[in-house]
């Protein structure tokens, strides 16, 4: 496991175990907490207990609100800003206003996520962050991107109705 990405390991059954023996599964995952159920034809799920789930969802929740309110303080959203490359170190490859964007738009994914159970928001904002660091850390890359599209035909557009 590497250190920057924190993803605990997860025990796993298939499919076919939790269909052939639906309370032992359910046993075996209260009493670890979490258990994934892979399948075959469909993406894996897990299974957890309800309680877990809503204190996962409270500390999300809590996590959430307390960043956003460091951002509203000088000295908060600079100890972020000073953090984030920890966190995150292809923010090396942004210019300063671009961390700052970076930064509260991953916030308020984080809002998003934790209020109106909009997980995918998080995801979304890091992937096009890292994909812009990623841009900016290749010259050729970078200077592609700079050009101007003038005289570039995307082909036509329909409308759908």
């Amino acid at each position: 496991m590497v250190a920057a990405h924190l993803e605990v390991e997860t025990e796993s059954v298939s499919f076919t175990d939790l269909s052939r023996n639906p309370k032992g599964v359910a046993a075996r995952a209260a009493a670890l907490g979490r258990l994934r159920v892979t399948h075959r034809d469909a993406p894996d799920m897990v299974l957890t207990t309800a309680a877990r789930a809503e204190h996962a969802e409270e500390n999300l929740t809590t996590a959430s609100r307390l960043f956003l309110a460091l951002m509203k303080q000088d000295e908060g959203a600079n100890s972020l800003l000073l953090a984030l490359p920890e966190v995150f170190p292809w923010v090396r490859h942004l210019g300063a206003e671009e961390v700052r964007a970076f930064t509260v738009e991953l916030l308020e994914a984080l809002s998003d996520a934790a209020e109106l159970d909009a997980g995918e928001a998080v995801h979304r904002v890091i992937v096009s962050w890292r994909a812009t660091a990623r841009i900016n850390a290749d010259p050729d890359q970078l200077t592609e991107s700079q050009r101007p599209l003038d005289d570039v035909s995307l082909g036509p557009v329909g409308v759908r109705g």
